[in-house]
Formats: structure tokens, C-alpha cells, sequence
């Protein structure tokens, strides 16, 4: 066993620059110094020999200047040296002094300090030796009696360590605890009692608890939880006992402590699947979650709760829950509030969506009534996409929900706004019977709509579904209100000139004099000032747009007015009338045409918007029953197709997700018999308590695929030649947020290789926990350097260093060994997520960091390379299957993944096949990649360069 595998129980800081003291001066101080400079010795030699030094000349002076002390910092230090320093001869024998120690840790052990008598015990719990311990019995089973509940606590553990490695130094163990247990009354020592049993004779533990049982509430929560993790032991080997012990998780499922409450739940729920089981764990998840402030043990408790819902025969006792689950919304972090929307979302039934709508309906209007938080505005889209889902999937809610949403349109925030937008498109599509509300409430806040984006939305649905002459009538009443004044140009040409003759005659006035950075003085215009703000407010919605130089909302209102002129003509039988809706109408957009050419807006008029318009002109002055039907039928089938897709895909991944739920057993899978199968057996079943404490650890048990290239030899590399005098190979084993490096030394010479010291260096943001310890190598011998490496953020993170070592009994310098670099893959930190396509848009725009990769492969075929890439860099595909399927040439897909830091990284794939090369033409075209920094955009795209070939295998 190398040192650095050895137990460590206790951790001392090294300040590195210090010189190491010579053995004769340490042992002046140690004899003739004042306690100080005794103190000070102990600490240079206790890190001395934890440096590998072996100092036995200072073993006797020890023993007799500094044991006999009763200082309480010398005391504590000598029991930190007895630990490390070697207590036996080369040949295993226990060295003669230690006979002397023993007696003096025999006096500690009845000392009336109850701090030395309990801290003496604690190290006798880290002494291996058998005959040390044997004199010391008699003291430590009357430290047990001791008035101070420190000692005794103490004594219970070093008693329990005692009997687990020596048993035969005190056999009757078990049963001097129990008595011990019985009479006890202090919760840490009962705690210390209770949790030896279990693991010493847990028949005993039982016995003990089976006395107790009703009085289990009122224990500490430190003994209540060793009881909890009992059951759970005891039931999972023995499911016969569940029935007598149920009883008593039920009761502590309402304990005082948090901690007993969330392991009692676990617990209750691996026993038992009763639905009144499921019912009280899920309630005590919930009231744990709203009653803890850390927003990780929401996080934490929402994922157990989760877990309970993907258990087919636990969703609907969950259902029942769902009015507790939403109270979780009352805390104010996003992340707890998303998650918690995703988990009543996907327990909605129709029993409870009433409930639920009016709730969501409720923290809406919140939101609208909050002081500006960052999270607000997110925390709002958030519920207006769950109001969405709700709407969709139970069509009889859409009409409560839709006039609370719809006042949402005229918002500052443009991403809600648009969410709602979205909904009320889709609603006004498949629900017939809401239109005449919809278009109703559209036209009371249209006005209001403060972004571009979302007027050009409201204008499209207007036009598209107003089919009455009354509604056709009041969108025509609201364009005119929203566009002022027309003809445009010559209205704002003379607002401009009698704007300019009052400014002229208010300018009289004394100018006021300002003073800027630099101290001189400076004349403001009145004039100059007051101007623009005024024109500002007086300019109607749609006109500002215009002004501002923004025509594709021109070329949305042209293609509205064209669409209800035409439904106009349709619906109205008097031609006079007729020609004069048309007129309006052809007048607003010449109107248009001629302030997109002037040159008052701050933006002229696009080539694409021109041609749009024109293109509307030309179809009311001609009026064609073809253009006819493709205006007003034509749009809305190709909406009614897209949003079918969508439901259909949603359809799709619902049903993928329900059969990776569901048990599946096949018709000749055995039976198993709980009563028939034997002990060992039922031990497969995995221990939660042993996965945790493992997860905790951070050695996960991952399952190994089957793929036998997905072994770990695939992760082993070589680092040396194999005609270096030292050979080097490692093993890089990623864990999460840190790299754990076993290197394998081999000794290839016939010379004892002395200090043979592994130096490492990292690039990247990786770093190095602590530095490997020297080994001393025989000839042809070889050992094991394990090296721990954290990592701070996903970027290609590269390991280089040396060996260095001494040969025995030569003389010259030290022998350098060169290692060859190990490369950290990306892909071990890199997950498949998904977003929306807006989010997906938002993040493109303001990632800062592109990476251009330029396609190069062997692969022919433009879906198999898009495979390809999704495979060797662990992204999701975001772009549809239906998007992709067909064949033209051409592939455009969006890809998307995070890292486990939380770091997101996108790409888009734009690739051809070259048709004019012939049928074997390689896919040609380019992937960009967009990321926060700088590592990430990067390394993607390395990865992306280095897999982008086909290997034939």
C-alpha cells in the first residue's frame, strides 16, 4: 500500500519555503528549551517524519523531556506523533520504548482532564497494534462510566474500532454497549452506542429499538437518523421485518430536523409503494422544500420529488398533490420556480387543471405588480409558456386564460410578449369558437403594443381573422389611428416647418449657459433641447416605427390591409363602398411608399419591403380571384401545417419519454419470490445508503457499456518509451469536477532508483491538488502514483511533466525522464440539452465567440455526416427530423449542448453535397460555433476537426 493510499486522519499544512532543521538541534530543544521551543521541535519533527525522514534518535528523548509534560498543545501534538512515527523493527517487532508510551497513555486515560481522557481516546481509535492496546483495556472500559459526556462518547468509539479490528481484546463488546445503551441518556453518546450495534450485532440494535419504538419522536435528531438508516438496513436484507417497523418511519417523517425528515421520506419510499406511503413522503418533500431556505436543498428535494414522478404506479397519487407542489413558487430563485412549473406540468390531469390555470393565472398578475428584477420578466414567460401547454393540451382552458394573457401584448419586455403572441396565434388557429373573443381583445390593446416585433404579429392575425364587416371596419379605424395623419410626407413636412417658426419665436428667450469637464463654457440651444422630445410624443405608434426607419413592419401592415380590403369586397354588396375601403387602403400604402423614399425617416425603405408593397397595390387594383384565394386561404393553411408539425413532434418525444418510463417484462422473464431468494440475493438490490455515501466520494459506479472499445484501456495512456529507463503509463479517470490520474511506474533498469519523483504541470484550466510523494523504486520493480487534477471549466486542458530520480550510489545529477503530454477530452463534460428556438437565437446573438470549422470529411451522405458530428461531440440536434428528412443538396441544422459548468454551446451546420463532382462527392460546407469564452468555442471546434473523417474499422 503506497503512503498516499494509506488512511489519513489528520491533514497538516507544510510551509514550503522553510529549511529542514538538523536532527541535533531539534534534540537540544527538545531537552533544554522553554515549552515554547518544545512545541515548536514537536511540529518540525512530526513533519519531518510525515516527509519520510526516520529520526529513531529522537524516539528515547522524546519519551523522557516531552512526554512526561501536562501541557494541553504538547499533549495534542505527541498524539499526532505517535500516530505516524514507525512503532516497530524492520522484522515487525514492537520497538521496547513503546512499552513506556503505553503506560503513559495508560495515566492519560485516568487523568481528571476530561479533554485529555476523551482526546487520548480518540487516538487510540487510529492505533493499529494489538499489544499497545491490550494493557490499556481495563481504563478504557471505566472511561465508559465517566461523568463527562465527551469521554464517554469517545470510549464507545474507540471500543467499537477495538473490537471491529482486535476482537478477541474484548469479546464481550456487543454486550457491554447494549447494557451501556440502556441506561444512557446523553444523544451523542447513544448515537455513538446505537451505530456500533448496527454494524457490531445488529440483533442487539434491534432489541434495543423494538423497547423504544414509541419513544423514537422524542430522541436528537443525530440518534433518529442512525435509526432511519437501521430500517432501512435491516429491511432491505430482511423484507419480512417491514411491517414491524413502518410504523416508526412514518412517525419520524415528522420530526423537528429537516435532515431526518428527507431521509425518513427516502426511505418510506423504497420500502413501502402504498399510495398512503407515497402520499405522506411526497408531503414531507413538499413542506421541506418551502420550509428550507438553501435554494440547493430545494434543487435537491425537487429532484427526489421528480424521481417519484417518473414512477408510472406513483404519478397519480402524485396528481392529487399538485395545488402543494405550485405552493414552492413562493421562493424567488428562477431555477427552483422552473422546475417546479416542469413538474406540475407534467402532472396535470384533467381533474386538476382548473385548479392549477386559475393559480398560474394568479402569480401572473404578481409579476405584472412587482418592483423590475431580473428574474421577473423570465419568471413571467415561464408561466406563460405553462399556460400555453396547459391551453393546448385541455382546449376548454384557453378562454379563461387567454384575456389575462392578451394585456400582457403591450409589455416593455418583448420576449414575454412574444410567448404570448405565440400562444394567441396558435389559439386563434385551433380554437374556432375563441376568435370573436381573441380578435375582440386584440383590437383593446393593440394601441398599447410598444415593440415592432409584436405589432407586426398583432397585424398579422388581425388581417388573417377578422371576418366581419364590423371588425374589418374597426382594424382599418385602428391602422389609421396608429399610423396618423396621411399623406405622411406632407404632414411631417409641415410639422417640421411649424415646429421650427414656434421653436423660433420661444428662443427669444435668455440660452442657458452650461460648463463642461474641461471648465470652459458652453451656450445649450433651447431649441436643440426641447425638439426632439416633443415630436416624439406626439407621433403615433406605427409612424415612429416608420420613422425610425423600420419598413418591414410596413410591408406586414400592406399585406393586413390587402387581406381585409379583399374579405371587405367579399362581405360588403355596395360598390361604392367597396371602392372606398380599397382606396383607403391603397391609399395608406402609397403613403408609405412615399415617406420610405423621402428622406425623412432615419432608414430608407428596402428594396425587399418596396416590392411587397408595390406587389399589394397590384393585387387591389386588380382584384383576381387566384390572388384572392392565396391571400386569404393560402397563409392560414400554411400556419394550420406548422403548427400540426409541432404537435406532432411534441406528440412524439411525449410517447419516446412514456416508453422509457414504462416496466417492461417479457412473458418468460422469471418470477421472483421474495420468501424463496436467498440472503445474498436480495443484497443485489442497490443500497441507496451506499450509493450516496459513493456518489459523495465522487467513485459513481458508472455501468460500462457494452461496447468492449469503451473499455478503460481505451482511457489508458502511454507516457514513456518502453526503452526509457523508467516506463510510464496512466490511467485518466475523469470524475465530474475533477481528473484522477493512476500512474504506473516501471523500473526498467537493474539500479535501486531513489526519490523517484513524478512533477507535473497543467495548461488550461486545470490544476493540480497536491504534489505526488517520492518513491524509492527496487531494480525491475514498479508502483502506482495516483495525482489529482481539478477542473475549473470545459476546455481542452492538456498534462505534461517528468520523472526524476536518483540513482543509488552514483554520483552524478539527477536523471530526467520526459513525459509525453496527456490530452483531457472535452466530451467527458460536454451533455445534450435542449432550448427553443428563440433562446437558441437570443444566445447566438450574444455569444461573442465564433469558431469557423471548414467541412472536411470522407463521408458521402449529408444526413450520415450530420449523424456523425452529433455522435463525436454529445450535441442535440434542435432542428426537426421533418426539416431534415427529404433529399435537395443541401442540410441546415442547429445544434445545442451544455457543459457540466453550466456553459452552453451552439452550432449551426450548413453543408452541400457538391452534385456536378458525381455521386461520390464528400459533404462540403462549414459548422460555426458560437460560446461564451473563448476555451469552449475553441476545443469544440478541435474536436469537431479531429473526428469530422469516418474511420473504417
Amino acid at each position: 500500500m503506497t503512503a498516499a493510499e494509506n488512511v489519513c486522519y489528520t491533514l497538516i499544512n507544510v510551509p514550503m519555503d522553510s529549511e529542514p532543521p538538523s536532527e541535533i538541534t531539534l534534540k537540544t530543544d527538545l531537552e533544554k528549551g522553554d515549552i515554547k521551543s518544545k512545541t515548536e521541535a514537536l511540529k518540525k519533527v512530526i513533519i519531518m517524519i510525515l516527509n519520510g525522514e526516520k529520526l529513531p534518535g529522537l524516539l528515547m528523548t522524546i519519551i523522557r523531556f516531552v512526554l512526561p509534560l501536562q501541557d494541553h498543545t504538547i499533549k495534542k501534538l505527541l498524539l499526532v506523533f505517535w500516530e505516524i512515527v514507525p512503532k516497530t523493527t524492520p522484522d515487525g517487532k514492537l520497538l521496547q520504548e513503546m512499552i513506556l508510551v503505553c503506560d503513559a497513555y495508560r495515566k492519560d486515560l485516568q487523568h481528571p482532564n476530561e479533554f485529555i481522557r476523551g482526546s487520548t481516546l480518540r487516538f487510540l481509535c487510529k492505533l493499529k497494534e494489538a499489544e499497545l492496546l491490550e494493557p490499556l483495556m481495563p481504563a478504557i472500559r471505566a472511561c465508559l462510566e465517566h461523568r463527562h459526556s465527551y469521554v464517554r462518547r469517545n470510549a464507545v468509539l474507540a471500543i467499537y474500532t477495538i473490537y471491529r479490528n482486535f476482537e478477541h481484546l474484548i469479546p464481550d463488546a456487543p454486550e457491554l454497549i447494549h447494557d451501556f445503551l440502556v441506561n444512557e441518556k446523553d444523544a451523542s453518546c447513544k448515537r455513538n452506542a446505537f451505530m456500533m450495534l448496527i454494524h457490531a450485532d445488529q440483533e442487539r440494535a434491534l432489541d434495543y429499538l423494538s423497547t423504544c419504538i414509541d419513544q423514537v419522536q422524542t430522541f436528537g435528531d443525530i440518534l433518529q437518523l442512525v435509526i432511519v438508516e437501521l430500517i432501512y438496513k435491516v429491511c432491505h436484507a430482511n423484507p419480512s421485518e417491514r411491517a414491524r417497523f413502518i410504523r416508526c418511519i412514518f412517525n419520524l417523517l415528522q420530526s423537528s430536523s429537516p435532515a431526518v425528515k428527507y431521509e425518513a421520506a427516502g426511505t418510506l419510499v423504497t420500502l413501502s409503494s402504498a399510495p398512503t406511503a407515497i402520499k405522506a413522503a411526497a408531503q414531507c418533500y413538499i413542506d421541506l422544500i418551502i420550509k428550507e431556505s438553501d435554494n440547493n436543498v430545494k434543487l435537491i428535494v425537487l429532484d427526489r420529488l421528480i424521481e417519484l414522478k417518473d414512477h408510472p404506479s406513483h404519478e397519480r397519487v402524485l396528481q392529487d398533490l399538485v395545488m402543494d407542489i405550485l405552493r414552492v413558487l413562493s421562493t424567488p430563485d428562477l431555477e427552483v420556480r422552473k422546475k417546479t412549473l416542469q413538474l406540475a406540468l407534467d402532472l396535470v390531469s384533467s381533474r386538476n387543471v382548473e385548479e392549477l390555470v386559475i393559480v398560474l393565472k394568479k402569480e401572473v398578475i404578481k409579476t405584472n405588480n412587482v418592483s423590475e428584477h431580473e428574474d421577473t420578466d423570465k419568471y413571467r414567460q415561464l408561466l406563460v409558456r405553462t399556460l400555453h401547454s396547459c391551453s393546448v393540451r385541455f382546449p376548454d382552458m384557453a378562454a379563461n386564460v387567454i384575456p389575462v394573457l392578451m394585456e400582457f401584448l403591450s409589455d416593455s419586455n418583448e420576449a414575454a410578449a412574444a410567448d404570448v403572441l405565440e400562444f394567441v396565434r396558435e389559439a386563434v388557429q385551433r380554437f374556432d369558437n375563441l376568435r370573436p373573443l381573441i380578435v375582440e381583445k386584440m383590437l383593446e390593446v393593440f394601441h398599447a403594443i410598444k415593440s415592432v416585433k409584436i405589432y407586426r404579429g398583432a397585424l398579422w392575425i388581425l388581417g388573417e381573422y377578422c371576418s366581419t364587416k364590423d371588425d374589418i371596419q374597426s382594424v382599418m379605424t385602428e391602422v389609421r389611428r396608429s399610423l396618423g395623419e396621411v399623406p405622411i410626407v406632407e404632414t411631417e413636412l409641415k410639422k417640421e416647418s411649424g415646429e421650427l417658426k414656434s421653436e423660433e419665436e420661444v428662443s427669444v428667450g435668455p440660452a442657458q449657459k452650461l460648463v463642461t469637464e474641461m471648465g470652459t463654457y458652453v451656450t445649450q440651444s433651447a431649441l436643440s433641447s426641447s425638439r426632439p422630445a416633443k415630436k416624439e410624443e406626439d407621433r403615433p405608434p406605427l409612424r415612429g416605427f416608420l420613422m425610425d426607419g423600420d419598413f418591414f413592419v410596413a410591408a406586414s401592415l400592406a399585406t393586413t390591409l390587402t387581406k381585409i380590403a379583399l374579405r371587405y369586397v367579399a362581405l360588403v354588396q355596395d360598390k361604392k363602398k367597396q371602392n372606398s375601403f380599397v382606396a383607403e387602403a391603397m391609399l395608406l400604402m402609397a403613403s408609405i411608399l412615399h415617406l420610405g423614399k423621402s428622406s425623412l425617416p432615419k432608414k430608407p425603405i428596402t428594396d425587399d419591403d418596396v416590392d411587397r408593397i408595390s406587389l399589394c397595390l397590384k393585387v387591389l387594383s386588380e382584384c383576381s380571384p387566384l390572388m384572392n384565394e392565396i391571400f386569404n386561404k393560402e397563409c392560414r393553411q400554411s400556419l394550420s401545417h406548422m403548427l400540426s408539425a409541432k404537435l406532432e413532434e411534441e406528440k412524439l418525444s411525449q410517447k419516446k419519454e412514456s416508453e422509457k418510463r414504462s416496466v417492461t417484462v417479457q412473458a418468460d422473464d422469471p418470477i421472483s419470490f421474495m420468501q424463496l431468494t436467498a440472503k445474498n440475493e436480495t443484497s443485489s438490490k442497490e443500497d441507496q445508503f451506499q450509493l450516496s455515501l459513493l456518489a459523495a466520494m465522487g467513485t459513481t459506479q458508472r455501468k460500462e457499456a457494452a461496447d468492449p472499445l469503451s473499455s478503460k484501456l481505451n482511457k489508458v495512456t502511454q507516457l514513456t518509451g518502453f526503452s526509457d529507463p523508467v516506463y510510464a503509463e496512466a490511467y485518466v479517470h475523469v470524475n465530474q469536477y475533477d481528473i484522477v490520474l493512476d500512474v504506473l511506474v516501471v523500473n526498467q533498469t537493474s539500479d535501486t532508483l531513489q526519490n523517484c519523483t513524478l512533477e507535473l504541470a497543467t495548461l488550461g484550466d486545470l490544476k493540480l491538488v497536491e504534489k505526488p510523494s517520492p518513491l524509492t523504486l527496487a531494480p525491475h520493480d514498479f508502483a502506482n502514483i495516483k495525482a489529482n487534477v481539478k477542473v475549473a471549466s470545459t476546455e481542452n486542458g492538456i498534462i505534461f511533466g517528468n520523472i526524476v530520480y536518483d540513482i543509488s550510489g552514483a554520483a552524478s545529477d539527477r536523471n530526467c525522464v520526459v513525459l509525453s503530454d496527456i490530452h483531457i477530452d472535452i466530451m467527458d463534460y460536454i451533455q445534450p440539452a435542449s432550448c427553443t428556438d428563440t433562446e437558441f437565437r437570443q444566445m447566438w446573438a450574444e455569444f461573442e465567440w465564433e469558431n469557423k470549422v471548414t467541412v472536411n470529411t470522407n463521408i458521402i451522405d449529408l444526413n450520415e455526416y450530420l449523424q456523425h458530428i452529433l455522435k463525436s461531440t454529445n450535441m442535440k440536434c434542435l432542428t426537426p427530423e421533418k426539416a431534415l428528412s427529404g433529399y435537395c443538396g443541401f442540410m441546415a441544422a442547429n445544434l445545442y449542448a451544455r457543459s457540466i459548468f453550466g456553459e452552453d454551446a451552439l452550432a449551426n451546420v450548413s453543408i452541400e453535397k457538391p452534385i456536378h463532382l458525381g455521386p461520390d462527392a464528400p459533404v462540403t460546407g462549414h459548422i460555426r460555433i458560437r460560446a461564451k469564452s473563448q476555451g469552449m468555442a475553441l476545443s469544440l471546434g478541435d474536436k469537431i476537426n479531429l473526428s469530422q473523417k469516418k474511420t473504417n474499422l
